[in-house]
């Protein structure tokens, strides 16, 4: 069941990226960010502590991944979408949801494919964010889950 719980929280939060009005202006954009972050902090925490405590702490941990991986790109093409819209340019084209999508998991993927950078020092300073963050999702993340989950097992004597 939370395997199907995590999996529908990630369509809602596709969907709702996707369908939900963005009518905040670029400035806010950057505070909405930081406050998107601290949320994806706050619910990874709630979720580590929920896999050292969890009967089946793997199928919490991959529970946790793809709830919290999908949340922290919506996050982040939100802000360009806002910022884009903001400024036509901070980026080398116009974004669409699409389109700032499409950036931020080429970004998170490392792919940089090029054709579409971020022009303005502000866009720049949000794309090394996303950038830190990632590094951060990949490797503090992945090993703080698998280590709740190690001493999960540990506890129980598996």
């Amino acid at each position: 069941m939370s395997l199907l719980r995590s999996l529908g929280v990630s369509v809602v939060i596709v969907a709702g990226y996707f369908v939900l009005p963005m009518r905040i202006d670029g400035t806010f954009a950057v505070v909405a960010l930081v406050g998107g972050l601290a949320v994806v902090g706050l619910l990874l925490a709630r979720q580590i502590l929920d896999i050292s405590r969890s009967p089946y702490p793997r199928i919490r941990a991959i529970g946790a991944l793809a709830t919290s991986v999908p949340l922290f790109l919506a996050i982040f093409s939100t802000t360009y979408v806002l910022m884009a819209r903001a400024q036509p340019a901070n980026f080398s084209e116009p974004l669409s949801r699409l389109d700032a999508a499409y950036y931020t998991v080429t970004v998170f993927a490392t792919v940089g494919f090029g054709d579409i950078t971020a022009v303005s020092a502000a866009a720049r300073a949000v794309v090394t964010v996303q950038m830190l963050g990632d590094l951060v999702m990949v490797g503090l993340v992945a090993r703080t889950l698998i280590g709740a989950v190690q001493h999960n097992l540990s506890q129980r004597g598996e």
